[in-house]
């Protein structure tokens, strides 16, 4: 089987600052990225992180680390570029992953307060 590196973009947002707030959505957020691409941990290259600068209560890495199988994914938490009027409290990322090359549709999750920063990208066919 052919197999090819694809990104996969999504967000989401969080209720206040807290490391319970951060959690839930980060999990929600990987457990869709997961189920709705049908990832396995092995098949993840890396996977960057961004958050807004009201966020500072945990690293997203340091919850992604907990996963089970998440062991061995080089992850990396960043401070998203801070732009008046942007949304807040917004958790980011972008996945690099193996995936089969006849599989052409890639699910990008965009939950909560985040579901409308890219619509167009729900779900992408791949060129």
């Amino acid at each position: 089987m052919d197999w090819r590196v694809r990104a996969i973009r999504g967000a989401t947002t969080v209720s206040d600052n807290s490391i319970a707030a951060i959690r839930e959505a980060v999990t929600e957020l990987l457990d869709e990225l997961e189920s709705r691409n049908q990832l396995v941990p092995d098949d993840i290259i890396s996977v960057t992180f961004s958050v807004t600068k009201d966020l500072d209560a945990i690293f997203p890495a340091a919850i992604a680390r907990e996963r089970p199988h998440w062991h061995n994914v080089p992850l990396l938490d960043v401070q998203q570029m801070h732009v008046e009027g942007s949304l807040q409290k917004c958790i980011r990322f972008l996945v690099h992953v193996n995936l089969p090359s006849h599989k052409t549709q890639v699910y990008h999750p965009y939950l909560r307060g985040a579901k409308n920063l890219r619509p167009d990208w729900n779900l992408t066919p791949i060129h």
